[in-house]
């Protein structure tokens, strides 16, 4: 699961990493931000014209055929076991994938004590994430567009798995490309649909104040120490 995560990089930074020209950049993107919660709006890399293109999307995807944008609050995963099945996003997958930048997300991992404490996941060099992800747009009855985004996950893979059983799919760079082309075999995107590998991803313990979505700075992201054993007072 994937329920919160940090995208907090300038655009220069997002278009040099994901090889994106400067005219494919939207003019309207969201700002920085270290607490993503479905439903905001997040950066996203998608396929324009045969090239990597840099858009916003809505976290928290709506199927074309939803009656409301308020059916896409809970769909802001997709399960890579069910993802070319599943009517919500059979057709996105199909056509319809995306790249989500992220420079980390976040996971609660439960203590033998019952204590819930909030880690954050990234990549050991610190370098930007590339997260599968799928799009979809819905019109509202006077024709107004709403596109929106899911992020794909897998089984965690063994060295995350105490903090939770299931990741986001961390893409490597080198398949960026095929993840993108719409055109791609569904061969080539079965193929993709493959757990975080082991070794991808270093985590570390984060302070409390990440549950609250109002709270939004790099500190969020600063390693905290766990005590064995919850204070007694």
């Amino acid at each position: 699961m994937c329920g919160r995560y940090a995208s907090a990089r300038s655009v220069d930074d997002i278009t040099g990493a994901f090889g994106i020209s400067s005219n494919d950049v939207d003019d309207t993107l969201p700002d920085a931000d270290w607490n993503i919660a479905p439903t905001k709006q997040v950066p996203a890399v998608v396929a324009r014209h045969g090239r990597p293109a840099l858009t916003a999307l809505r976290w928290g995807l709506v199927p074309s055929w939803a009656a409301s944008p308020s059916d896409g609050a809970t769909l802001f995963n997709a399960r890579i076991e069910t993802v070319v099945d599943k009517p919500a996003f059979r057709d996105a997958i199909r056509r319809r994938r995306c790249l989500l930048p992220a420079d980390g997300w976040y996971e609660w991992a439960r203590l033998d004590d019952g204590r819930r404490i909030p880690h954050f996941l990234s990549a050991p060099d610190g370098t930007l994430l590339g997260l599968a992800g799928i799009w979809e747009e819905w019109r509202d009855a006077e024709g107004r567009v709403l596109r929106s985004t899911a992020i794909l996950t897998g089984a965690a893979p063994s060295d995350l798995a105490h903090v939770h059983d299931r990741a986001p799919v961390v893409l490597d760079r080198s398949t960026w490309s095929d993840w993108l082309d719409p055109s791609a075999a569904e061969t080539v995107v079965r193929g993709l649909l493959q757990p975080t590998r082991s070794g991808a991803i270093q985590l570390w313990p984060v302070g409390d104040r990440v549950g609250d979505v109002r709270e939004n700075d790099a500190g969020l992201t600063t390693p905290v120490a766990v005590d064995e054993q919850p204070p007694l007072f």
